[in-house]
């Protein structure tokens, strides 16, 4: 968790850089995305450092090519150099750099990193999470109804409800995936939907940060998330308070 976090700082200070030196992007093609300089560095910085502490360990980036050699080791680094590329491009804060280790396909250490405002998510194993080196808990909500969820308008139309409408809650959006699981686990937010097939760099350390600090995650059809997979991707992510989860589980198609 320190080798995380120390890295996490690294690589918000090569974004800051970039940020105040002006920023261009391109886009990746095949519905990717747009990566800007400041993406790669961050890659390049976050491989160069990581690997070089932890030569046994395999490497798993947005930014890098993959390399099957992952897939046979016990240990591999999740990184999404900067994920709300989007975000940070048009100069908003909520832009977050993630990273986590994942061992045998569960995440036991994670950093999410929001340079623009000054916060650091942390966890491991067994350990519990914090913000800033304060413990965080998500909500006290126990019910579906007015719970305050994160989600992308598309996420609420009705094809995706066993009864036809979208669940009665207060929605709001953030571009970034891994700050979304962080707003779970502070209790910020009672939940987070996306039905869509995510990459694992998005969602592997705030996984794990909300999982360590008392939050319910999944797929969207309930089972474990599990990382370091052939395809790169899991089948969408439900986090919320347990009752929450719950119900919004029960309520999908």
């Amino acid at each position: 968790m320190a080798l995380l976090h120390d890295a996490a700082l690294a690589a918000g200070r090569i974004a800051m850089r970039h940020r105040r030196d002006g920023v261009t992007a391109r886009d990746k093609g095949d519905g990717q995305g747009p990566v800007t300089a400041a993406d790669l560095e961050v890659d390049a910085t976050l491989r160069d450092r990581l690997t070089a502490a932890r030569p046994g360990y395999g490497w798993l980036s947005e930014e890098s090519l993959d390399d099957a050699d992952r897939l046979g080791r016990e240990y591999v680094f999740v990184v999404d150099p900067i994920d709300g590329t989007r975000a940070f491009v048009a100069g908003q804060p909520d832009f977050t750099h993630a990273l986590a280790v994942v061992r045998n396909g569960r995440p036991v250490a994670a950093a999410i990193h929001q340079p623009a405002r000054g916060r650091t998510w942390l966890a491991a194993e067994g350990r519990g999470a914090t913000l800033d080196g304060v413990p965080i808990a998500p909500s006290d909500c126990n019910r579906l109804q007015g719970a305050r969820v994160l989600a992308a308008k598309a996420n609420l139309n009705p094809v995706h409800w066993r009864d036809g409408v979208p669940p009665p809650v207060e929605r709001t959006f953030r571009s970034s995936l891994a700050y979304r699981l962080a707003l779970v686990a502070q209790g910020r937010f009672d939940a987070m939907v996306t039905l869509r097939p995510c990459w694992e760099w998005d969602i592997a350390a705030g996984a794990l940060i909300c999982t360590e600090a008392g939050a319910a995650v999944t797929d969207r059809n309930g089972a474990a998330l599990r990382f370091n997979g052939p395809g790169r991707q899991v089948d969408g992510v439900l986090a919320g308070t347990p009752a929450v989860h719950a119900a919004l589980l029960a309520g999908l198609q």
